[in-house]
């Protein structure tokens, strides 16, 4: 395989520390190199994949090698660490995926965003997956920066296609900036979002929906992080039973992978309704015939915005165990920060703990 032969093989051994997310493709996880435990890396486990669709995972990673090896330096992105049989490793960039960080008003934000795209166009690069808000970041700084570039494409020469998907970037930039910054959207950028190019238009109409026939009929995978099958079927009747049971007064639904196997579990985020104590309503549902959640928690509240919905992106983060990102709630939300670290050290997903023991 060319693209692996050209690029450098990881420094030593990779430790496990969490798996972030499992798909029919691969496996994301998080941990270090062995010579070097205080760097974080994230790792694309293509080996990962079942055998017969392996050569799709790989045809993948190898598009996101070729975009890494040119991103070279490029700030905002992860700089390619080692590929070898199993995968591809890249540098960890912290940060909170844009539907965590809701950067709402934050015009400087989307303008930095707007800089880190045109640096990925000039290299000749177009992402190709930034309708995904998963796949923009918002740093500790408060910088843009992008990942997951599975899909991109690296082109030679700057053509019409290039353009063409450029262009399409630049519309997906504007969808997320609509949704969190809608007042700064200038006069062009509105005439741009409203203007469909036709491409884009014969896409969603021929292709899309094979795509989805493929993608979700055979494969049984989503665009939702690969998580989204279990919680379509399983979790529609999940939350029906939870919305009937007299001893529940909310509910949420997340997803967490297995640590050891292929899959997802369903982690159920309870408040107890009455004066049943939360380890028997935590027993009741436990002992549901299936399906049932994989794992219960009763919390004394669950997360909400201001308009009552449930923060069903911060209970995500307690079930894959990314409770580092909650901290940055402390400034911006004390009262919800406390609430969800109360929640996060109660969690009972706790393979990150066992998998590093």
């Amino acid at each position: 395989m060319a693209t692996r032969a050209n690029s450098p093989a990881p420094p030593s051994r990779f430790e496990l520390r969490t798996v972030l997310k499992r798909d029919v493709f691969s496996e994301v996880s998080y941990g270090h190199f062995v010579d070097d435990p205080q760097t974080v890396v994230t790792r694309r486990r293509v080996s990962h994949a079942r055998p017969w669709i392996r050569w799709l995972a790989w045809f993948l990673a190898r598009r996101e090698i070729a975009a890494l090896r040119r991103l070279d330096g490029a700030e905002g992105t992860p700089r390619l660490l080692g590929v070898d049989r199993d995968g591809l490793y890249r540098s960890w960039i912290e940060g909170a995926p844009l539907h965590v960080a809701k950067p709402m008003g934050n015009e400087a934000y989307f303008r930095d965003a707007k800089r880190l795209l045109r640096q990925l166009h000039r290299r000749g690069i177009t992402h190709n997956d930034l309708a995904k808000p998963q796949n923009w970041l918002m740093t500790t700084e408060g910088r843009a920066a992008l990942i997951d570039m599975q899909l991109a494409t690296v082109f030679r020469h700057r053509g019409k296609l290039f353009r063409l998907l450029a262009r399409e970037d630049l519309r997906h930039l504007l969808k997320q900036k609509r949704s969190f910054c809608r007042a700064a959207l200038t006069p062009a950028e509105k005439r741009m979002l409203a203007a469909k190019s036709l491409p884009a238009q014969v896409w969603m109409k021929t292709v899309k929906p094979l795509y989805n026939l493929v993608t979700r009929g055979l494969f049984r995978w989503s665009d939702g992080e690969g998580t989204k099958d279990r919680m379509d079927t399983d979790g529609k009747v999940i939350r029906a039973r939870l919305e009937a049971e007299p001893a529940v007064q909310a509910a949420a639904l997340s997803v967490f992978p297995y640590p050891k196997r292929a899959g997802v579990g369903l982690y159920a985020f309870v408040e107890p309704a009455g004066a049943m104590m939360a380890s028997a309503v935590e027993k009741r549902i436990g002992g549901w015939s299936d399906p049932k959640p994989d794992l219960v928690q009763c919390v004394a509240a669950l997360p909400r915005d201001a308009d009552g919905r449930i923060r069903e992106d911060l209970l995500r983060l307690v079930a894959i165990n990314q409770v580092d990102e909650l901290d940055r709630l402390r400034e911006r939300d004390p009262q919800l920060h406390a609430l969800m670290r109360a929640i996060a050290a109660d969690r009972r997903n706790l393979t990150d703990r066992r998998l590093r023991s």
